[in-house]
């Protein structure tokens, strides 16, 4: 990792190098995705089975692209059951703190005679993607379905690319099982995305589509929005973490590396008030890397986006974390709540040496889909909130309406809006009121 004092320049040229990652600076991807949704939308099945032909090396068709009950049913057979009550313990966590998070319609009656309110619903039906790739996340499955089932959700279809053997990794469809999905559909990519968005013979259209995935996922569900709904288009993972000399470098070390194993473009950057603490975290994450399974990934990511920034001040450190606004912040000073308060910018805040990032990405229940990208600033986490709709209610009777009718007829004149004012004028013709 690059060790560089902290100063307005450097802040300022690493959150230039950072935003570097974002999908919006991969335009050279755009047309072949536009292709793909084109495609998908004009040939719909026979194109989604030739994309995963051509892509996953697997052949399907409307017989076997859903996930039969058989299927299940050897799933669970297979693994491990100590797994499976880990997925679920994880599973009961998550719910229990995303039905915190639930809404309730409201409603607002006067004895003027209004009636104001707020009507909560639903949206009817989701699709939850899910990446395949060298590590299968069954627990990004969970994150996505279970507070879209909180939420009151219909039908919540997942589709994820094919192993090899022309199924779904035990552990996804597991965890989809186990988290509410209603249906499991084994594409993948940039089709499957476009697949959701206009549906085919056998893949129906959804109203909203959540979940990460590589950078034709994400372009295509820039390229969907307006026809459905999409929660965000998530860049590569990142960590910073903040720290005094009070923190413990083989800890901090090892939380580095737990999100720049996921990618070559993650990023994990400490921001530390202490240069003791800062070539401590250099040696660990050293020696770390001579027994980590990934650490070519690894040393990937530290080469191009691992970063050690040396603040004069903790307040300095502070500001510097609100401008880049990661997606996973831990706080490991003296006092971490303090600093905690200070904070305005962050996708997760992890609190202490003992809330390492990885308690947040299976176990605790806040949701792991998390603003990357600088996009903390002013988006939040997944949540129950992003699986409904509201819809605006008003009542007014007669009496009530005349009491606000020659205010509203002033102002829809005011904007030559002549057509607003006579609806209004038009209920109190004759002179009745």
């Amino acid at each position: 990792m690059k060790m560089i004092p902290l100063s307005a320049d450097t802040r300022r040229d690493i959150t230039a190098q950072l935003l570097k990652r974002s999908p919006d600076s991969y335009q050279g991807y755009e047309e072949r995705v536009k292709e793909i949704i084109r495609n998908v939308r004009e040939r719909r099945d026979e194109a989604v089975f030739g994309y995963t032909k051509q892509f996953d090396q697997v052949e399907i068709d409307a017989e076997t692209v859903r996930v039969s009950a058989d299927e299940i049913k050897e799933a669970y057979a297979a693994i491990d059951q100590k797994l499976l009550d880990v997925i679920r313990r994880s599973c009961a966590n998550i719910r229990s703190y995303h039905e915190k998070q639930r809404r309730y319609s409201w409603f607002d009656s006067k004895p003027d005679g209004t009636m104001l309110g707020q009507k909560i619903t639903a949206i009817g039906t989701v699709g939850v993607y899910v990446p395949g790739g060298s590590a299968p996340l069954a627990s990004s499955v969970l994150m996505n379905i279970v507070p879209a089932k909180v939420a009151g959700v219909e039908r919540i279809i997942m589709a994820t690319p094919p192993a090899k053997d022309g199924r779904v990794p035990v552990t996804s469809l597991v965890a989809a099982c186990e988290a509410g999905a209603d249906e499991i559909y084994k594409v993948g990519g940039a089709q499957a995305i476009a697949a959701f968005a206009y549906g085919t013979e056998s893949i129906p259209k959804v109203d909203k589509i959540v979940g990460p995935g590589n950078i034709y996922v994400a372009l295509a569900k820039k390229a969907v929005y307006g026809t459905v709904g999409i929660d965000s288009i998530a860049g590569p993972s990142e960590i910073l973490v903040l720290a005094d000399e009070s923190a413990n470098a083989h800890y901090v070390a090892a939380d580095l590396l737990s999100q720049a194993e996921h990618d070559p473009l993650a990023s994990a950057i400490l921001i530390t008030t202490s240069e003791t603490l800062a070539q401590k975290v250099s040696d660990e994450i050293e020696e770390y890397l001579k027994k980590l399974s990934r650490a070519e990934i690894i040393r990937k990511s530290l080469d191009n986006y691992g970063f050690i920034l040396l603040a004069d001040s903790m307040e300095d450190a502070i500001d510097t974390a609100n401008q880049i606004a990661s997606e996973h912040l831990e706080i490991v000073t003296d006092n971490p709540f303090e600093v905690m308060m200070k904070i305005k910018n962050a996708g997760a805040i992890f609190i202490g040496e003992y809330a390492s990032e990885p308690l947040g990405d299976y176990f605790a229940g806040p949701n792991h889909v998390l603003p990357t990208n600088s996009t903390a600033r002013f988006f939040s986490p997944l949540s129950v909130d992003d699986f409904i709709k509201k819809s605006s209610i008003i009542y007014y009777s007669k009496d009530a309406l005349a009491q606000a009718k020659d205010d509203i007829i002033a102002f829809a004149n005011a904007e030559t809006l002549t057509a607003h004012a006579n609806s209004i004028r038009v209920r109190f013709e004759n002179g009745q009121e």
